[in-house]
């Protein structure tokens, strides 16, 4: 070969090359000096760029740019011991107020935790090398690196045992009912101590937002209901009635081009319940559907491991409850959601305005209806 056309030839693919880095990346990676000035949401922007701080940007990006549309609905699944941390009333708390998320699921420990701030209690920061029998001995309960009284859980029960004694809990609920109703007694202690927007449930039952636990039995809360049935109350929990209001939420959400989307932190039974909202449309009723819009989930499960909340979107793709067509929609970042949330929080309330609260919890009994009229619809088109 001529020299002079190898040479050409080499700057014909170099120029080929260029052309395809383009398609597939629009930036190059040149980060300005980071300095003391600007907010967590500029840092995202113009330093997050890669391996799992890029992975976070992304989240953040979806999230606000895409996820928080006027027609998207956002449902939260809520694992690990966030709320004791203090995230509920620094960072999910103002998300809610905001009309950043539409619905949730938690774990019921999650919320039980919550009420100790509604109810005044005190919480501690400590170290994670504490004397564990010295603890026990003077009653101090341990959760990692934090710390509190053991009369915190006496008088949490005992607040829960009193409320639900009422007249207004002697019937069987959903766990959003139950929640919306318990939020409305904390809502009001607030009121009375000074003590708004400490407390998730309170916020939650303010803005219409509905809360679901996966498993009711599985907290303190569920072991306080227990007890008041064995002194023969009738406050009861339907979880069914959770399946069959988290689909309709869901399937109301994507009812004339609308989107849903999922923001899932950490992984567990909340996810598997946010997630088999689609298949519970799809497989179980029958109703066509291609499974949720946007998928962010913050983790530090791998997916190697084969649990739940370590599994990919591509994977949930393949039980129907990610669409297959909305892949580049979803982002796993692997980073523990106590450093994630409150970056993503300080982010999104940057980027995007206020939304107006969609208030499903109002909205349950005519949402769950129409699942049912249409499901009647399928039921009797197969026997026909």
């Amino acid at each position: 070969m001529h020299p002079h056309k190898a040479h050409h030839d080499r700057h014909a693919g170099s120029a080929a090359n260029k052309d395809f880095l383009k398609k597939i990346s629009k930036h190059r990676i040149d980060p300005p000096a980071v300095t003391g000035g600007g907010t967590a949401a500029d840092l995202l922007d113009s330093v997050f760029l890669s391996y799992n701080a890029g992975r976070m940007r992304e989240g953040c990006q979806l999230f606000a740019q895409r996820m928080l549309a006027d027609n998207a609905t956002v449902g939260l699944a809520l694992s690990g011991a966030l709320t004791p941390a203090g995230l509920g009333m620094s960072c999910l708390v103002p998300l809610i107020e905001a009309g950043f998320i539409d619905w949730i699921i938690s774990t019921g420990a999650n919320l039980y935790h919550d009420t100790h701030y509604a109810l005044g209690m005190d919480l501690y920061q400590a170290g994670p090398s504490l004397p564990d029998l010295e603890l026990r001995e003077n009653q101090v309960i341990r959760i990692y690196d934090i710390i509190f009284d053991y009369e915190n859980l006496l008088g949490t029960d005992m607040f829960y045992r009193k409320l639900l004694r009422g007249d207004a809990f002697q019937k069987t609920f959903s766990t959003a009912e139950f929640h919306n109703l318990v939020g409305k007694y904390l809502a009001e202690r607030e009121d009375q101590t000074g003590l708004r927007g400490k407390s998730l449930l309170a916020a939650a039952y303010r803005c219409g937002v509905p809360i679901y636990t996966s498993s009711p039995g599985d907290s303190s809360i569920g072991m306080n209901i227990a007890a008041l049935q064995l002194e023969g109350y009738k406050v009861n929990i339907d979880p069914f009635r959770d399946v069959n209001q988290t689909a309709s939420i869901v399937w109301d959400a994507k009812a004339d081009g609308g989107a849903s989307g999922v923001f899932i932190l950490g992984g567990g039974s909340p996810k598997n319940f946010i997630l088999q909202t689609e298949p519970q449309i799809q497989e179980v009723l029958g109703l066509a559907e291609s499974g949720h819009d946007y998928f962010l989930q913050f983790t530090d499960a791998r997916p190697d491991t084969g649990g739940l909340s370590g599994a990919t979107p591509s994977e949930a793709m393949t039980w129907g409850k990610v669409d297959p067509d909305k892949l580049p929609g979803t982002v796993t970042c692997y980073v523990d959601s106590t450093i994630a949330l409150p970056l993503l929080t300080a982010y999104a309330l940057t980027r995007h305005e206020k939304r107006e609260h969609k208030r499903y919890i109002d909205k349950l009994p005519m949402l769950t209806q129409k699942l049912r009229e249409r499901y009647e619809e399928i039921c009797k088109a197969r026997t026909e």
